[in-house]
């Protein structure tokens, strides 16, 4: 057995892996047992009770974080010169159309978010198949198709982030950085946590939220005590 660095016996004295933590106290130890030498995301995984195949148990949706997430969203608006100007003014990164198109047809993707107007959606379903995969296609139900594209840029850089269930059930998102509070990490995990709660399917039978983790990027990750957040069932 390999010998414990001075970081992981610190770990080890501070934090319970066997232990569910209320969600407040999760959110300090979390800063508490990483100790890389980069600022850290902070992610959020719940494990949810439903099968993402049915169309009824899909869970998706957005939400704007209160503190935001911390890192520096790159953003691509692909519209008509008529919306250039509101998208640069609102702080888009990237904006055009036809260029960016075949820029992401050569393999460039180098953007966190896609916004788009709707009369544009017929080039940008040509890149259907590279962007999908990414999770980077427009969709109207998370605001990223959209004629408003000022106010969705100000929304994106301001923090609002889409999520969605995976293939086994499991909602996984960043909901910050180790340099927050405890307290913002809480606010934020909370308003997710309260957004996925309220997107529960009618259709359900049995536990909805079956079990939260709150981790940083190399630490173990913190079990909590899906109680101590709500009603989940």
């Amino acid at each position: 057995m390999s010998k414990l660095t001075k970081n992981q016996k610190l770990v080890i004295a501070k934090y319970d892996a066997d232990a569910q933590y209320k969600l407040s106290d999760a959110c300090d130890l979390v800063k508490e047992i990483t100790f890389t030498k980069f600022d850290a995301s902070v992610e959020l995984h719940i494990n949810l009770g439903v099968d993402p195949r049915k169309a009824n148990q899909m869970v998706r949706g957005v939400v704007t974080l209160p503190n935001g997430t911390g890192k520096q969203t790159r953003v691509l608006v692909l519209c008509t010169p008529d919306k250039e100007n509101e998208a640069k003014e609102a702080g888009a990164d990237y904006v055009g159309l036809d260029e960016y198109i075949e820029k992401i047809k050569g393999g460039w993707t180098d953007v966190d978010v896609i916004i788009c107007t709707p009369s544009v959606m017929a080039k940008v379903g040509a890149i259907g198949r590279i962007l999908g995969p990414r999770g980077l296609m427009p969709n109207p139900k998370t605001g990223t198709v959209t004629m408003e594209i000022g106010n969705a840029v100000k929304e994106v850089k301001a923090g609002k982030i889409d999520f969605k269930v995976d293939k086994t059930g499991i909602v996984h998102a960043a909901i910050g950085k180790v340099s927050f509070t405890g307290k913002q990490i809480f606010e934020n995990a909370s308003e997710l946590i309260n957004a996925i709660l309220k997107l529960k399917p009618q259709t359900l039978k049995g536990t909805y939220m079956k079990a939260v983790s709150i981790c940083s990027t190399m630490s173990p990750g913190i079990s909590v005590d899906v109680k101590s957040i709500g009603s989940a069932e």
